[in-house]
């Protein structure tokens, strides 16, 4: 009897105890559920799973773990990861797993009940949701038409990224076509490849006629500016010297270009080499004795500029060569320069003799 009873209280403690777990458990509302989008499927197609499981926050519950297959004709593509969500004003949970799947079975198909586990209070406890059944159909086949070719594959269309390296390289073979004539065309004109176009050549002569017709049109030794004035002739003359003799007449004295000269006999005559030691030397009696010439050794001066740079100029021919690659345009523009700076030679060279006569 005493054994009885003891078994008999053992068994109601027992059963007092499940009791308590389960209402807690359900208390705490723990739910799983796996649903499909659609019950009807083409055979191959493939459909989504999801699975959902509503719990309280702070229980452990683990995942079923899911091979590559749910029964014996369906079949797992491709599995999510868990997706936690916190549900609105409660102290509930929504982890979210989606699978992909397929059958190539027709008929009724039913995907398998998912289990749950969880851990509560050092018991363990199973969760499971309720089994799914969708249909697989074949493909309707008539029969009134006979057999038939099989057909080729579908192309697919072609996306841009399919496309892009055939774009970009019909871009790039394309810029570099453009850029090639556009270098030809450049070069063509005498053009620099970028920014400003170069200047066409001019040979030292026309330059430095040019500037000496500007020095006299200034008439800055009328204006009392006699420095300015022999420092514009002086340097006009060395430009060109450098130019045409290629001596470095800008970096020296007078006193060392005239040395280059006299060393260099060949270069110009005597006559020549005495009258730009003239101009030299007045020139630096101007801007450093603060030399005061007479009105007429002014204009002597620019005379003697000018007769030198006319006298050692190259002949017609060599000026030809060089200026071979200059436009129609420049050259015209040339020779009307030079048909101006020749005509005021032509009263110059006549004084100029008679100024030789008298020396003599």
């Amino acid at each position: 009897m005493k054994t009885f009873k003891k078994h008999l209280f053992c068994y109601m403690l027992m059963l007092s105890f499940g009791f308590l777990l389960s209402t807690q458990v359900s208390a705490q509302r723990i739910q799983a559920r796996a649903t499909i989008d659609s019950v009807n499927y083409l055979i191959g197609d493939q459909l989504k799973v999801h699975l959902e499981l509503e719990q309280p926050k702070g229980i452990k519950i683990n995942f079923p773990e899911i091979g590559d297959s749910l029964s014996s004709t369906i079949e797992v593509i491709k599995r999510s990861p868990l997706d936690t969500f916190h549900l609105d004003k409660s102290e509930q949970i929504k982890i979210i797993q989606n699978l992909t799947i397929t059958s190539f079975d027709t008929g009724k198909q039913v995907i398998p009940p998912f289990y749950f586990s969880l851990k509560n209070k050092g018991m363990m406890d199973t969760i499971e949701s309720l089994p799914v059944d969708f249909f697989v159909k074949s493909m309707k086949i008539d029969t009134t038409k006979g057999p038939v070719d099989i057909k080729l594959p579908y192309k697919a269309p072609v996306n841009l990224k399919e496309a892009s390296p055939y774009i970009l390289g019909i871009i790039l073979i394309a810029s570099l076509i453009f850029f090639i004539f556009y270098y030809i065309n450049r070069k063509k004109h005498n053009r620099s490849l970028f920014g400003k176009p170069l200047k066409p050549f001019e040979p030292p002569h026309i330059v430095a006629l040019r500037s000496l017709n500007e020095i006299r049109n200034e008439k800055l030794w009328q204006q009392n500016q006699i420095k300015k004035y022999y420092s514009k002739v002086t340097e006009t003359l060395r430009i060109y010297m450098q130019n045409e003799f290629h001596i470095k007449t800008m970096e020296c004295t007078t006193d060392e270009i005239l040395s280059e000269f006299k060393e260099k006999k060949n270069l110009i005559p005597e006559n020549l080499y005495n009258e730009l030691k003239d101009i030299l030397n007045t020139a630096d009696l101007v801007k450093f004795a603060k030399y005061k010439p007479a009105a007429d050794d002014n204009e002597q001066t620019l005379k003697e500029a000018y007769l030198f740079v006319n006298a050692t100029k190259p002949e017609i021919k060599e000026t030809e060569k060089i200026v071979k690659g200059k436009s129609k345009k420049d050259n015209d523009l040339d020779n009307k320069d030079q048909k101006e700076e020749s005509l005021p030679l032509k009263e110059e060279s006549s004084s100029d003799n008679k100024i030789k006569q008298e020396k003599q």
